[in-house]
């Protein structure tokens, strides 16, 4: 709310920082708690549901943005909108969430985890942001800016090392799947936001629709996120096998970037359509199965901290790319601007247009632009599917370990000293949620 009454650009951003403290609070603990009371060979169907619902909520949200935004509600309903929901929300969890607590602990925050962590992540983006612009792509702000990014990050692994209750528990990466998923997780984060950022602007600078046109034009790829994410959910319940569905998911979002990047300013839309449908089957696919394929490796004292860790790399890797290849985007625009302009007698060295209104234009510099934007386009769509290549060799090399039927991690029998096997030991659930005879029921021995 606070963000929709904002007067000041300095102020809008502050009440964004409050948003992204409750949105990444929220992204973990769903993920945490469903690990805590759903068995991993139950929970790619809730997973598929639940990635179902953030894929078309994070692909929708510019379609409905570009509709209050082309009526006399304005910019500010983007944000209004969503108050109803989280009221919703916030009435339905207090009422019918039920958590039960076995023990209780006061944990320690690490915040200066937090501030490192958030100032390693920050820093190369603001470097990308302002390179090529308030200086140079080789200069020593640049190497002020990298070599601080490489200081901050080995303070913060020394001190995720040493503190008691780390944010980012680095024992977790000695785990090989773990490592492999965090790769993969960048490059769906980069399909993921990339892709919705990149096409809704492709389609109003590049082809001259309003925002409630481009909006619609996504829907190939909302839907596809929708039916794979759903779809795999059910599939790796009723099989218990994921592997299968991340490689092909990989395969579909590096198809359908491919394809993407071979688009330019007079590419038929269907063909476009193609690549968008192809790109949503991937993420769909890929995004919650990521987490799973982690979750089924670790105990259940540690699912807040993977869950967490897995959601920040995504949202890390979503947000360099988006920094990453708008640059490169602004820069190939640039380039081609200055040559159209060159084209037409018209001396362009540095030339690219200071504001996105293009009725400002003459004509044949519209054409120009709008040619800029639409070949430079499919650019960035080719370094994503790069991306996505390394995301699908990361998923072949996750070594498939079939879902547990219980929530808690078992112990591999114990040889007794008579040689025999003795009785396997259930590891202890530390923490937060369930009832022990929870834990060590299997999938379908509790009544509905």
């Amino acid at each position: 709310m606070a963000a929709g009454f904002a007067q000041t650009v300095p102020f809008l951003l502050a009440m964004r920082v409050v948003q992204g403290l409750g949105m990444g609070g929220l992204t973990a603990l769903v993920q945490a708690i469903m690990g805590t009371i759903i068995a991993p060979r139950e929970r790619g169907r809730y997973a598929g549901y639940m990635g179902s619902v953030m894929a078309v909520s994070t692909v929708s949200g510019p379609l409905l943005g570009g509709l209050l935004v082309d009526t006399s509600l304005g910019w500010r309903w983007c944000f209004f909108v969503c108050v109803p929901l989280a009221v919703i929300s916030l009435f339905v969890i207090q009422s019918t969430l039920k958590v039960f607590a076995v023990g209780h602990r006061r944990p320690t925050i690490d915040y200066l985890g937090a501030l490192l962590l958030a100032g390693t992540a920050s820093l190369p983006m603001l470097w990308v942001t302002f390179a090529g612009n308030d200086f140079g792509w080789w200069s020593w702000q640049t190497a002020a800016f990298l070599g601080s990014t490489v200081v901050l990050l080995a303070v913060t692994v020394w001190w995720e090392l040493r503190a008691p209750e780390p944010l980012v528990p680095l024992r977790l990466l000695a785990n090989r799947t773990a490592i492999l998923v965090i790769v993969a997780s960048i490059s769906v984060g980069i399909g993921l936001f990339g892709g919705t950022t990149f096409l809704g602007q492709y389609f109003q600078l590049a082809r001259g629709y309003s925002p409630t046109h481009a909006g619609l034009l996504t829907i190939p790829l909302m839907a596809a996120l929708l039916l794979s994410s759903t779809l795999c959910g059910q599939l790796v319940s009723r099989t218990g096998r994921f592997k299968r569905f991340l490689v092909a998911g990989a395969i579909s979002l590096t198809a359908g970037l491919a394809v993407l990047g071979s688009i330019d300013h007079t590419t038929p839309i269907w063909f476009i359509s193609i690549g968008m449908a192809l790109m949503g089957l991937g993420v769909g696919a890929m995004m919650q199965n990521l987490v799973l394929a982690v979750q089924n490796t670790v105990d259940v004292k540690d699912i807040g901290s993977t869950s967490a860790s897995i959601a920040f790399f995504r949202s890390l890797g979503g947000a360099l790319g988006v920094s990453v290849l708008g640059a490169v985007l602004a820069d190939h625009v640039q380039q081609l601007i200055v040559d159209g302009l060159a084209a037409l007698g018209v001396n362009g060295d540095g030339a690219a247009p200071a504001s996105l209104d293009l009725s400002s234009l003459p004509a044949p510099v519209v054409q120009i632009v709008r040619g800029a934007y639409g070949d430079a386009t499919g650019l960035i769509f080719l370094i994503g599917a790069v991306a996505a290549l390394v995301s699908l060799i990361a998923v072949i090399c996750i070594k498939e370990v079939p879902l547990r039927s219980t929530i808690s991690l078992k112990s591999e029998p114990a040889v007794a000293a008579d040689g025999e096997a003795a009785r396997p030991v259930e590891t202890a659930a530390v923490g937060p949620v369930v009832p022990r005879r929870l834990l060590e029921e299997p999938v379908g021995a509790r009544s509905r």
